[in-house]
């Protein structure tokens, strides 16, 4: 017997609340979390990470749903 209170919790992109490809706002939606604090996170991290985080923001934007 199947319990209709189990969801399938998959990443999507959130293009509709997103302001650059949902990626921040994708994560944010999977996790709980407040997209703006994601986006801090994301900006953080680009700038102490010397850009790295801009291949990987890229990259999820394009290989994800």
């Amino acid at each position: 017997m199947e319990n209709n209170m189990t969801t399938s919790r998959s990443f999507h992109l959130d293009k509709v609340n997103g302001k650059f490809m949902g990626v921040c706002s994708g994560i944010a939606n999977y996790f709980g979390w407040d997209a703006n604090l994601v986006r801090i996170g994301f900006a953080l991290g680009t700038i102490f990470g010397f850009g790295s985080l801009i291949l990987v923001y890229l990259a999820i934007g394009l290989i994800a749903d």
